[in-house]
């Protein structure tokens, strides 16, 4: 790991906490305080990490007023944060309070004019659930026969991801504000993980977001009012609303499912990496994806109701 000699005189060993969906954390305290470690997981990312690009919007919004951990330094393995306490968020639709903040938050974070040097030039989505099928099958991974009834439906999400129409504009953005990436100190919202930051359709995070915090774990709890109040805190902090569609929720399905391919490829692996995340978490990962996202692909016109 890197050398961690300008946190300070540790006070006792890193402890690894435990829970990352993609890189590893740990702990430190030292004689200057307490830190967040974060080890990315460079073997096998499913994209490039933008170092000295976030490092820099990580910047820009601390000293903006966001609340968020201060950043302290990045490079190409490790990425440090002053620690934070505070509640975690749990996958529960969140109090109208709380959504409306989250709101503003994103107006204030798309207000800022910070230069992002990396253009994004997509590869068209995987395609090949077939063959990841087969393999299931062939090496007895317990999701098998559920993937395998479900491979059109992933065709179908792919081809979607691909041709869905984004109406703009583009945003610098978090990209992941999801319940595993907040707490809450006194009721208010703090915002974690900004390294998946980047260029995005305005639609695509405000949907993305907006979803995630007014559900519970599965698609039959979520809460219209929740999701009303993030789109109503970003018009109060000074955001326009884009053109209701399915761009909304597009980047939502998109990730999910890239997330979910990239977890079976570590699942057909079938050893435990030394880096991301445990192999047990990867077969929950992939679980969670293949009876998720045919249920979320399929409610699309429903959730497109929310934005009416």
């Amino acid at each position: 790991m890197t050398d961690l000699a300008h946190l300070g005189v540790p006070t006792g060993p890193m402890i690894r906490v435990h829970g990352g969906f993609a890189n590893r954390m740990y702990r430190l305290d030292t004689d200057q305080g307490s830190f967040a470690v974060k080890e990315l997981n460079v073997v096998d990312r499913r994209s490039a990490y933008r170092v000295e690009d976030v490092f820099r919007f990580e910047r820009a919004a601390f000293a903006a007023g966001v609340p968020m951990p201060e950043p302290i330094s990045a490079d190409a393995g490790v990425l440090v944060h002053r620690w934070i306490e505070g509640e975690k968020v749990p996958e529960a639709p969140v109090s109208a309070a709380y959504a409306f903040e989250i709101g503003a938050i994103l107006a204030r974070i798309h207000a800022l004019d910070v230069e992002w040097t990396h253009v994004s030039n997509e590869d068209p989505t995987a395609r090949d659930w077939p063959e990841l099928a087969e393999r299931a099958a062939a090496t007895g991974q317990p999701w098998a026969d559920e993937l395998a009834s479900h491979v059109e439906t992933f065709l179908a999400i792919a081809h979607f991801v691909d041709t869905c129409e984004r109406p703009g504009p583009v945003v610098l953005t978090h990209k992941d504000i999801q319940p595993w990436n907040l707490l809450a100190q006194d009721g208010r919202p703090v915002v974690l993980d900004w390294e998946l930051s980047g260029m995005l359709d305005l639609s695509s995070e405000l949907g993305s977001t907006a979803l995630s915090i007014a559900k519970g774990p599965g698609y039959d709890s979520i809460e219209p009012a929740i999701f009303r109040a993030v789109l109503d805190g970003y018009v109060a902090g000074g955001g326009a609303l884009p053109p209701p569609g399915p761009s909304w929720f597009v980047f939502l399905i998109g990730g999910w499912l890239g997330h979910t391919r990239w977890n079976i490829l570590r699942c057909l692996a079938g050893v435990e990496a030394t880096t991301g995340p445990d192999l047990a978490l990867s077969h929950e990962s992939a679980w969670n994806g293949v009876r998720g996202l045919p249920d979320l692909f399929g409610r699309i016109p429903d959730l497109e109701a929310l934005l009416g």
